[in-house]
């Protein structure tokens, strides 16, 4: 029999902050795609599920999301525990804020701001294993530097995009990630050495309206009109109302 095929080390996902959802994806012609809502803010959930320490380089349109560099997979990135779990809600300002992922339109990202355009509508993730594997700290994502520095280096989003034009699409894009509000979001920085200047792995998530993917046919229009009609729920309470007065 054939040997089972080896799981990626690290799962990526896109959770709405302004109402909890996690954004399901939907397959299409070998890409994974994702419907975002104009307006909202987003995380990004990266889980660990190794035992041994990794580093994930995040891009988001193509910009690192720790440097603001235009991404490529040497550079900054966080480090995740055997395990570990946490969301990236942001570009890194410093390693006690970032800047919140707002999802706009792709004239007022940020990759389009700063003159990156071309990336615009794309999360992706190289991840990296170590080298040597130091006890485990219990301690918020890490961030390491550049493969070149092999130093410490603080944590941050990553992506980067080459400047040019909007790429020529069958359907426009309607959606990119913009610089939102700062918040507060603790980081350190950390050593982490590179078992391979490649990358064990390397993903990607598209995203865009709803009305956007029923347009280029990855969610069915008869879909997008179901999911309209609110489902039944078996718990549709929420809060202690006030009584009548």
């Amino acid at each position: 029999p054939y040997p089972s095929p080896v799981a990626d080390p690290v799962q990526m996902t896109l959770v709405d902050r302004d109402n909890g959802d996690w954004l399901p994806t939907h397959p299409h012609r070998g890409e994974q795609w994702v419907a975002g809502q104009p307006g909202h803010r987003y995380a990004v959930r990266l889980t660990n599920t190794s035992d041994r320490r990794v580093l994930v380089v995040l891009s988001v349109d193509g910009v690192n999301a720790v440097s603001g560099e235009t991404a490529d997979p040497s550079q900054a990135g966080y480090v995740l525990q055997p395990w570990q779990s946490t969301e990236i809600g942001g570009w890194r300002k410093s390693l006690g804020e970032v800047a919140q992922f707002v999802f706009t339109d792709p004239r007022n990202s940020y990759a389009s701001r700063t003159g990156r355009p071309r990336n615009v509508g794309v999360i992706g993730i190289a991840v990296f294993e170590e080298a040597w594997y130091p006890r485990p700290h219990p301690h918020a994502p890490g961030i390491a530097k550049s493969e070149a520095s092999r130093a410490d280096a603080p944590a941050a989003d990553m992506a980067e995009a080459e400047s040019s034009g909007y790429a020529s699409r069958a359907q426009r894009q309607q959606l990119g990630t913009g610089h939102g509000q700062r918040e507060w979001s603790p980081a350190s920085r950390t050593h982490f050495v590179r078992a391979s200047r490649h990358p064990s792995q390397v993903s990607e998530i598209r995203y865009d309206t709803r009305a956007q993917l029923v347009a280029r046919g990855i969610i069915p229009r008869w879909r997008h009109h179901r999911d309209d009609i609110a489902a039944p729920r078996a718990f549709p309470g929420g809060f202690v109302a006030d009584p009548p007065r």
